[in-house]
């Protein structure tokens, strides 16, 4: 199993959504991917660690009294054929994110699974530091990076994005336009643009982890 770049688009969306409850449908809907996709790249998001199975966090039913079970011992019931093939279509709220994990390969691996290609200038949705919501954070006159697409409004040098719908899914969702320019701050970013986004990326993934250590900034 080989971790694609759309299973890393899948996992930000789910940060993205939070505790929101989500299909396989609208899952699809909203990345500009077909649903078979979306499952193949939950299926591998589990397999790799960036994902959990909600079903197996469901709690275990109550005992009956004077019957004692373990309580870390979790039972998964059979379901009929035709169930099963329901779910695989409407599934709700499959699976969430291992944020912990998920922060992690963020930042220290992602980078180098997914690496950017540097494209000639274009007009196209800025991302990295030029993104809306990094708006104010650094001076006029940085170079403004974007993913290359008709319906852009910035000119610049080109990145290629972590996945072709990357720039569609990004204009639906401000949460997760914000992660993937982070993303590629980490790709394609000075040492300024770096330095901030090994703080704020892990911080939207894993609010509840610990905050990295502050590093001098060059470039």
């Amino acid at each position: 199993m080989q971790l694609k770049p759309q299973d890393f688009l899948v996992a930000l969306k789910l940060v993205a959504w939070g505790d929101q409850r989500w299909t396989y449908a609208r899952l699809a809907q909203e990345l500009g991917i077909s649903v078979s996709e979306a499952h193949a790249c939950v299926k591998r998001g589990l397999q790799a660690g960036l994902l959990v199975d909600t079903a197996l966090l469901a709690p275990p039913p109550e005992a009956s009294p004077g019957v004692q079970e373990l309580v870390a011992v979790y039972r998964v019931q059979a379901r009929p054929r035709r169930a099963k093939a329901a779910m695989a279509t409407n599934a709700d709220n499959p699976a969430r994110v291992h944020s912990r994990n998920l922060a992690e390969f963020a930042v220290h691996g992602a980078k180098y699974a997914f690496p950017a290609d540097k494209l000639p200038v274009s007009v196209g949705v800025p991302t990295s530091h030029s993104a809306p919501a990094f708006a104010g954070v650094f001076a006029p006159g940085s170079e403004d990076w974007v993913w290359p697409h008709p319906n852009g409004t910035v000119r610049g040098p080109g990145v290629e994005p972590l996945h072709p719908s990357v720039p569609f899914a990004a204009m639906q969702d401000a949460k997760l336009y914000e992660m993937l320019a982070l993303f590629d701050a980490l790709r394609v970013g000075r040492a300024r643009e770096r330095g901030m986004a090994l703080k704020r990326l892990p911080m939207l993934i894993y609010p509840e982890g610990p905050r990295p250590a502050e590093r001098p900034m060059y470039g």
